[in-house]
Parts: structure tokens; C-alpha cells; sequence
């Protein structure tokens, strides 16, 4: 018996990031509908001139309650998914990815280790609860505003990445990985001829 591609531990964390993720993204559309500019410093408010302004309606609405409570929460599920995810593949020796290419590799290590630390990182800074105690949290970024843009960039860095990776299951066989990260196992590739 061959044992599972995707060990038990790595598959319950892929999916609970997958419905986290897809939480943050929602709720992070909701907040920028109520605001869709990007700033660079400590401030930026209406009036001010902005960094970036994204091509999202400006809905004055100032109801973004639900959407940073929905943020907050599946934040916090991807950070603890994400720790044990970690933690297990250190243990494991998960991360050795030995069936991926040298890019795969790199782009995975990337987001895992580069942009998910950085996109927590900036999620804290743009918290006045942590940054009180804790200012250099925000000072390296140089404000607030800075904070959110670069969680922002890193938010679509990690989109993107996420686009790469369904498209890169769709083109392997989807219903053969897509069934292994289910079940673990890992259906024969089928050959080309």
C-alpha cells in the first residue's frame, strides 16, 4: 500500500485556509468599497491626495462592522491553520517538495514564508489595539496608511499566487488533485501520448 500523497494533518489545514481565504477576500472587498484609496504615511481621509485609488465604486456608507469583524476572524483561523501547517511540515519534512519544479518551489516558499508573514505583520500594524503597545509594529512600515498599502500589495501578490496555483491543479488533472487533497490519495497521472 502506497502511503497518501497529502498527510491528514496538510489536507484539514489546505481546506480550512481555502474557506478562510475565501472569507478574506470578501470581507476585504467590503472594506475597500468603503473606502477604495491606498495612502502613503500615518493618514489618509477624503479630501487628502491619495497613493492609489482603485477602480471600486466609493460607497460612503462607513458600514464596514461586518467586514472587519469577518477579517479579523478568518485572519486569525489562517494564522493558527497556518502555524500548524508549518509547524507539521517542519516536523514532517513537508517541505521538501521533491514532485514540484524549481519554481514551484520558489513561489510556494514565497508565499508560505514571504507574503503570509508579511500580509500578518501589516494586519497587526494597521491594529491601534496592538500597535499602543506595541508602535515599532507600525513605525517600520512608516504609518498606518503605508500598512495598509502594502498589506494591500501582498493581498494581491497572494491572489495572484492562488490564481497560479488553481491553474497549475486545473492543468496537472484536477479531479485527480483535487481528489488527493481530499483523500490523500493521488490518482496516476494520466500518460501523454
Amino acid at each position: 500500500m502506497t502511503p497518501p500523497r497529502h498527510r491528514v494533518l496538510v489536507r484539514i489545514t489546505h481546506w480550512v485556509t481555502a474557506v478562510s481565504v475565501g472569507a478574506l477576500i470578501v470581507s476585504g472587498i467590503a472594506i475597500l468599497l468603503a473606502h477604495p484609496r491606498l495612502y502613503w504615511g500615518e493618514v489618509g481621509v477624503v479630501g487628502m491626495p491619495s497613493l492609489v485609488d482603485l477602480p471600486l465604486p466609493f460607497v460612503l456608507t462607513g458600514q464596514t462592522g461586518w467586514g472587519r469583524s469577518l477579517h479579523f476572524l478568518s485572519a486569525w483561523i489562517v494564522v493558527l491553520t497556518g502555524a500548524l501547517y508549518v509547524f507539521g511540515g517542519l516536523r514532517r519534512h513537508h517541505f521538501r517538495w521533491p514532485l514540484y519544479t524549481a519554481l514551484q518551489r520558489r513561489t510556494y516558499r514565497l508565499a508560505v514564508f514571504g507574503l503570509v508573514p508579511l500580509m500578518i505583520w501589516t494586519g497587526l500594524a494597521m491594529s491601534p489595539a496592538i500597535t499602543s503597545v506595541v508602535p515599532a509594529i507600525v513605525q517600520v512600515f512608516g504609518g498606518h496608511q503605508s500598512a495598509r498599502t502594502i498589506h494591500f500589495a501582498a493581498a494581491v501578490g497572494l491572489a495572484c499566487f492562488v490564481i497560479g496555483h488553481v491553474a497549475m491543479v486545473a492543468a496537472a488533472g484536477f479531479r485527480s488533485h483535487v481528489g488527493g487533497m481530499i483523500t490523500g490519495d493521488l490518482a496516476p497521472p494520466k500518460e501523454v501520448t
